[in-house]
């Protein structure tokens, strides 16, 4: 029976832990060395190995970016065989892979994780992915810039397991291969480096001055991707693995995002017969539950246009409804702790949503600190906090404010 893979970010162990809790069938994390996110909370070879354990007993997989382009300098003699044997000795399922050298090098160690090949490859036509099944890699993760016709014309045309992005960032160049941050930060997006400068505010100018009085400041980056709208068509192509982009997102994100892909796979596959594919209000509700900035379907729905482009500051404030993650929930008393993200206080209308149930509200009755002295307002971030709560809580549970008082 087909079942798709769930495929979300984890810039860290914490993250991880969150994304499989709320229903990721595999995480992709990136090392110390040779992964493109080089400012993320990359993982050592203990938290790897720790990683692992905690994925396999629950049932899910961990991926491993090592999709840097190299170059000379990069190679040191056997640093890359011993990075390599070290990670098939944490017991990861698969790396995903930017340079054939490194491919090649995987196959020739007969390391047991599968190869990914990345979408930074470009792979857009079955020549492509045909090229790198011949060169005995497992699964190829095909280049965003390609609409929902084409996938199905891909899938239609080869056997090899195939890798979509679902939802999150857009790169401003083909697949992710950008010169932008090399030029304006010295900083090359390719060796792990991006300084995001697609995303920064710009203005048009000639000779020094701008060319209106009225211009504003602009952006050439894109709107991050949504494809709740697409995701029964895309079931509907047997695509082996929907891939979650963010490893340097909150956890507030990665539970909300996960958790609505997850249910509408899991609606969907149950009973696509009497699915509406009209109303996908549910699923987009919990999605914006964690997003800040607009969204479009972009390459998927073939609407690259100016309407998919962030031009301006709106929609970018950070959310302020996040007050936490719970770790620790008391049955006897009806306390749960977390470290406080956001103001709150007594009177103010909250809510939890956890893992595997629906979501539940409440309004703040008692709050206490670390000395369990009571207090009326939350207002130091970080701080540890404890909540009365009407109900049994499970662990990773998250608080959101939804009115004030």
């Amino acid at each position: 029976m087909y079942k798709p893979e769930l495929l979300a970010p984890a810039g860290d162990l914490e993250k991880l832990k969150v994304a499989i809790i709320y229903g990721a069938d595999a995480v992709f994390i990136g090392g110390k060395k040779y992964s493109l996110r080089a400012k993320a909370n990359n993982f050592e070879i203990k938290d790897i190995e720790e990683a692992v354990i905690f994925a396999h007993e629950h049932k899910a997989k961990v991926h491993i970016t090592v999709n840097i382009y190299p170059h000379q300098e990069d190679l040191e003699p056997n640093e890359i065989d011993s990075y390599l044997k070290e990670l098939d000795q944490a017991g990861v399922d698969a790396i995903i892979v930017s340079s054939p050298y490194i491919i090649r090098r995987a196959k020739e160690l007969k390391c047991k994780f599968a190869v990914h090949v990345s979408t930074q490859q470009s792979c857009a036509n079955v020549e492509a992915i045909n090229f790198w099944q011949e060169q005995g890699v497992d699964r190829v993760v095909l280049a965003r810039e390609l609409t929902l016709l084409e996938l199905q014309d891909l899938t239609f045309k080869t056997k090899m397991p195939l890798e979509v992005f679902i939802h999150g960032g857009l790169c401003s160049s083909f697949s992710g291969r950008c010169s932008l941050s090399n030029y304006l930060t010295l900083r090359d997006a390719n060796r792990g480096g991006c300084a995001h400068s697609c995303r920064w505010f710009y203005e048009l100018k000639e000779n020094g001055q701008p060319l209106s009085n009225n211009e504003e400041e602009f952006r050439l980056g894109s709107k991050d991707l949504c494809s709740i709208e697409l995701i029964p068509s895309l079931l509907d192509l047997q695509i082996a693995s929907f891939k979650i982009e963010g490893r340097m997102k909150s956890l507030n994100y990665i539970a909300c995002v996960v958790q609505a892909y997850r249910s509408l796979i899991d609606d969907y596959l149950r009973d696509k017969k009497h699915f509406n594919r009209y109303d996908f209000s549910k699923y987009l509700k919990m999605v914006a539950r964690a997003e800040n900035r607009e969204t479009t379907l972009a390459w998927l729905a073939n609407k690259t246009d100016s309407s998919s482009i962030l031009y301006n500051k709106d929609g970018e404030q950070p959310l302020q409804d996040f007050l936490g993650i719970i770790h620790e929930y008391d049955a006897k008393t009806g306390l749960v702790a977390f470290e406080e993200r956001n103001h709150f206080e007594v009177g103010d209308e909250v809510s939890i949503i956890q893992p595997h149930s629906a979501e539940q509200t409440f309004v703040i009755s008692e709050i206490y600190n670390e000395k369990m002295e009571p207090l009326s307002v939350a207002n130091v971030p970080l701080q540890k906090i404890y909540l009365k709560v009407p109900f049994t809580v499970a662990d990773y549970s998250i608080i959101r404010l939804v009115n004030k008082v």
